[in-house]
């Protein structure tokens, strides 16, 4: 499907019956329509959507501003012909979805935040997750990590740079993610700006009392690329916030324990009605 938008034509696809919950995607809608849960198709209307300037999308990323991103969602919002809808974001993608829901409280129930830091400064983040991995990691996957990095060759892609990073990425070390993100549809300079200037100065706990719509805060314990400690301090904060950590879970707990994250979705969910 296709809307029409000021300077852009959005692309989202669905699939699902139930509450509509908005997926926001900047690799493509594939990687998450095949990492998603089927089981969380019995409750919700998950609809896949690619940010301007990424995936099957249309228009410049370096317009979004978190008030040309709340107006993009609306229309989406509209043209699916419901009053409210949820919305999900992964990672730096969560912070969109938070930011979507402080500013149209009245036409979003709930945000679901998987695997967002607090903050949006990479360098920050980048620090921080290299000192939890170094104290917290097991010497096995140090080990599988420091062999698959040095097997890459000069001038790797930063996709195989990113699967080798699989001992930080997910519960299994030994996992072969590849197949996870085939038909990922990457534009470069969409997530240029959405991990740069666009998200750099964000910090969850500004203006916090504009945070009128509940959020659901779901990470992965062996998350070391956006640690689950990074919020400790933080959510207490916040208000209307629900936080659940996945042990057995990486960067993807959606993907890593479908059945405990459908179940937790659908209780917070649940909540909300």
């Amino acid at each position: 499907m296709n809307v029409r938008v000021k300077n852009a034509e959005l692309f989202y696809s669905r699939r699902g019956n139930g509450t509509v919950c908005l997926v926001l995607t900047a690799i493509g809608t594939k990687p998450y329509e095949r990492m998603m849960p089927a089981s969380l198709d019995d409750f919700l209307e998950l609809v896949f959507v690619d940010l301007r300037g990424g995936g099957r999308s249309s228009g410049n990323p370096t317009e979004l501003t978190f008030d040309v991103l709340a107006d993009d969602l609306e229309a989406i919002r509209s043209d699916l012909g419901v009053e409210r809808v949820a919305v999900l974001g992964h990672s730096i993608l969560g912070v969109l979805a938070i930011e979507y829901s402080r500013r149209c409280p009245q036409s979003v129930s709930g945000a679901i935040a998987v695997g967002t830091p607090p903050r949006g400064d990479m360098t920050w983040l980048a620090a921080e997750a290299a000192e939890f991995f170094d104290r917290d990691a097991s010497d096995d996957r140090k080990q599988v990590l420091r062999k698959n990095l040095s097997a890459l060759p000069q001038g790797t892609s930063m996709g195989r740079v990113l699967m080798a990073q699989t001992p930080m990425r997910f519960f299994d070390s030994h996992l072969d993610a590849t197949s996870l993100f085939a038909e990922a549809d990457v534009k470069p300079a969409l997530l240029e700006h959405v991990m740069g200037e666009w998200t750099h100065g964000w910090d969850v706990t500004t203006d916090a009392e504009s945070t009128r719509t509940p959020f659901l805060l779901l990470h992965g314990r062996y998350d070391y690329t956006v640690p689950y400690t990074l919020w400790r301090g933080v959510v207490e904060k916040l208000p209307g916030v629900t936080l659940r950590i996945f042990e057995r879970s990486g960067h993807h707990p959606f993907f890593e324990e479908p059945q405990a994250f459908t179940a937790t979705v659908a209780d917070w969910m649940a909540r909300l009605l």
